[in-house]
């Protein structure tokens, strides 16, 4: 190629390749990213387990009770799965499972599993997905039990329980503040044992939800956002609420205050996780650890988004020092108000996105044509003629 003809093309490739650089710096800026990381050291470090494709949001994952490597993982556009501890990964191909997932659950025989999106709520017996007669119309969380068959389900239209893994379901919010749960918990080894957050209360249940008494009396002025039983001890409760950790040695009739307020005030905790004497919180900053019951704090950073929406926390059933956390770039809640409303993933762009998206691809085109004209120009010259 002529060596006036490379200038040109300089002159005009170079510019565009670096307005093509700077736009997308951002989104390929790894700090970002959304999607699933793993811990095996309660929370000092971290990795990813995302799938090889790009994971903009990681809403919910399952970790089977008998085989640590099976994982289910609800994303933003849909369900994958593993079978190898989240090495690789395989999106669940059936077309109703399109779409947000935002919440999966294994039976406690590991072979069964349900998954709610917004396109429903789904039961796997195996790998094969069938849809399933959905209590409410949005189901945004699903917990099992201990129990073969039980599991609950909560959604804005308010928290059913199943005996039958989601063939029949029964209403167990009665009694409960709205009739609405935002989180539950289940004692492993008490199925019968249940524990919810409701309207920024935190309630108990002896009878798997058939009655319920408000416990959180000594959190009186407080919204209740997060709650974990401690694995190590059955009648322990850890509660997250303004910023302050709570405990209770009682399953929630008495409370007492812990270590030191979380930093960075104001924040939305999300989730709770404790090992031995260490919390892990998750929240609309991203996931602090607590040494010593939460006496000095620390953003976590190590191979973990930066100030991006931690919305899940997850324990490895066999091993409770593994903690899966989830980051999405478009947080869980508003992902799960868009699905209520009825928008799909198009209503994230904009008026002012898609016309700069357009002005962007139009220039492209006009950048191209001058390139395609000059090289046609230099290339098919008739021989002796003179350049133009």
């Amino acid at each position: 190629m002529p060596r006036t003809t490379r200038s040109s093309l300089s002159v005009l490739v170079l510019p565009l390749l670096l307005a093509l650089s700077c736009a997308e710096s951002l989104a390929h800026d790894a700090s970002a990213w959304g999607g699933l990381f793993r811990s095996r050291d309660a929370g000092a470090t971290w990795s990813s387990v995302n799938p090889a494709s790009f994971v903009s949001g990681a809403l919910a994952v399952a970790v089977s009770p008998v085989d640590p490597h099976h994982l289910l993982l609800g994303t933003d556009t849909g369900l994958s799965r593993s079978r190898n501890g989240g090495r690789d990964w395989v999106l669940e191909a059936q077309a109703a499972l399109a779409g947000p997932v935002f919440a999966v659950a294994f039976d406690v025989d590991g072979e069964r599993a349900l998954a709610a999106g917004a396109s429903g709520l789904f039961r796997a017996d195996g790998d094969r997905w069938r849809p399933l007669q959905a209590p409410a119309a949005m189901v945004s969380s699903i917990v099992a039990t201990a129990q073969r068959g039980r599991a609950y389900v909560a959604g804005a239209a308010g928290l059913y329980r199943t005996d039958d893994w989601g063939e029949s379901w029964v209403p167990v919010d009665a009694g409960l503040a709205n009739g609405r749960a935002t989180v539950v918990v289940v004692d492993r080894n008490r199925p019968e044992v249940v524990g919810a957050v409701a309207a920024g209360r935190f309630w108990t249940s002896a009878d798997a939800g058939g009655t319920w008494q408000a416990r959180d009396d000594a959190l009186s002025g407080y919204q209740v956002e997060a709650v974990a039983l401690d694995p190590a001890e059955p009648d322990r409760v850890w509660s997250v609420a303004a910023g302050r950790v709570f405990r209770s040695d009682d399953h929630g009739r008495h409370w007492q205050t812990v270590g030191v307020p979380l930093p960075d005030q104001p924040l939305v905790s999300h989730a709770v996780a404790v090992v031995d004497r260490v919390l892990v919180v998750a929240t609309d900053r991203g996931v602090y650890r607590g040494a010593d019951s939460g006496a000095q704090w620390s953003l976590v950073g190590d191979n973990l988004p930066a100030h991006l929406d931690a919305g899940l926390l997850a324990h490895e059933p066999q091993s409770p020092a593994t903690i899966y956390a989830g980051f999405a770039l478009t947080p869980r809640h508003e992902l799960l108000r868009r699905a209520a409303e009825g928008r799909g993933a198009l209503s994230r762009l904009d008026v002012v996105s898609i016309g700069g998206g357009l002005a962007f691809m139009a220039l492209l085109l006009i950048a191209g044509g001058v390139v395609v004209k000059r090289l046609a120009r230099t290339h098919y010259r008739v021989p002796g003629s003179v350049p133009r």
